[in-house]
Order: C-alpha cells, then structure tokens, then sequence
C-alpha cells in the first residue's frame, strides 16, 4: 500500500479501496516514513467498529519476516524448505531456524540465495535490520549452539528439567556470545525455547584471582550488584519471562 497521511504517530496506508491503520506500536523501529512511500505491510487484524471496518497492519511482528520469506524463497512455498522458528526485535535483528525436507536442498543456501541476492532482498525490505538464517536441529544442544551463531561455543550443559541450558565460551567469545544489550543471547533463547546461561571460565578465574589479590577491607563491604563482566549472562526463554515465543 501508499502512505496516505499522518494521524498523530500513527500512519493511515491505502490499500486501494480500503484505507487501514499502520499504528506507532506496529512500526519498526527506526525505519523512516514519507507521504506517498509504497511500502510492504502484514495485515494483522480486521475488525468492525460500528459501521466502519477497522484494518490494523504491522511491519514489526515477526510474521512480516515470515511472509517476506515466503515470497522471496519460493523452496518455502514448495514445502521443501520450513521455517521451523522465528525470534525477532523489529528495526535490529532476526533470528530463523530453517530445515531442508529434501536431502539435495540445503536450506540455509536456499533462503541465501545466489550470491546472497534472496536475504539481500529481505534485509533491504527490513531497512538494514540483521538477519541470522539458523540451520534447524532437533539435538537441543546443536540448536542451541547454531543459535549462538556467529559465537563459537565450548561447551553445552543441559538441564533437561528446567529446561536451562549452561553454555560456556572462551573470553575472545563472550561479547559476541551475548551480543550488544544482550540481544544475541535473548534472541538464541527466545527461538529455542531454551534459558540460556552464557558462562566464561576464564573471565570468573581472572576475577577470582584479581578479588584474591586485593587486601582484606577493615569493613565487610556492601554486597556489589551483579553485572556481566564476571563471566555470566542469563537469558530466559519466552516461555519462562512471560514473552510470546515467535
């Protein structure tokens, strides 16, 4: 649909006939909207107001990725290649699990593209957002570990009954590990419907010896509030915080 104008912070999209609701909490974050812009828009409800019907859009929800990926990778709509999970933070990044129900396709080249032409098209329709294609598996602990992608992870312990998986990296990985505000650790747990905990050996042994070379305080200091240079990042899956799994 176009732009047609501006209500407030909210935008009214013609879609020829019918003029639908582009709210400020629909929009993706950061991306910028002229008067007369074409744009693509996941309609995500219709409804009647009275006489009137009501169309709300969105480009934030995570199935406008979905359907973005339908379009561009035609494996998808063939059955051949299935989106098998999808976690997003609209206007920053996106992670989705797919899987190959044919041995000779290889889904993540398929969702890529030629020369990447398929994802570059998706990503210039996102304005820039980050796109992780994630290879599906059903090992917890490979998912869990593609997940994590592009960290390199050591070691994976999982707690089958919590359901909390205890994920160790070297300190050269930690920061990609966790990701800018925690999002690669938020987003890796949301889509694996795993709690993810991002240890670093190394990092805990360094400030164990660094505490241990300090002089012993006269006075028993207040208790420091926790921060994750120790070594440590939790992150809750959208089943334990509360969060609609995408």
């Amino acid at each position: 649909g176009s732009i047609q104008r501006q209500e407030g912070p909210n935008l009214v999209i013609s879609l020829g006939k019918v003029e639908a609701m582009l709210s400020r909490r629909e929009q993706a974050a950061g991306e910028p909207y002229r008067l007369g812009d074409r744009i693509r828009v996941l309609v995500l409800e219709v409804r009647r107001r009275g006489p009137r019907v009501v169309v709300e859009l969105s480009r934030s929800h995570a199935d406008f990725v979905r359907k973005l990926f339908e379009l561009e990778v035609p494996e998808i709509g063939e059955k051949i290649v299935e989106i098998k999970g999808l976690a997003r933070e609209a206007g920053f990044r996106t992670k989705i699990a797919v899987h190959s129900t044919n041995a000779k396709v290889d889904s993540v080249g398929a969702c890529v593209g030629i020369r990447g032409a398929r994802i570059r098209t998706i990503v210039e329709e996102l304005n820039g957002e980050k796109v992780d294609i994630i290879r599906w598996d059903e090992r917890p602990e490979q998912l869990i570990r593609n997940a994590l992608k592009p960290a390199e992870v050591q070691e994976i312990q999982l707690g089958t009954a919590e359901k909390r998986a205890k994920v160790h990296v070297s300190k050269e990985q930690l920061s990609l590990a966790i990701g800018k505000g925690g999002q690669n650790v938020r987003l890796a747990s949301r889509l694996t419907g795993w709690d993810i905990d991002i240890l670093c050996p190394e990092a805990e042994a360094e400030k164990a010896a660094a505490a241990a070379a300090q002089p012993a305080p006269t006075e028993a200091p207040a208790a420091p509030a926790p921060d994750s240079a120790g070594g440590e990042v939790r992150a809750e899956s959208a089943e334990t915080a509360g969060l609609t799994a995408d």
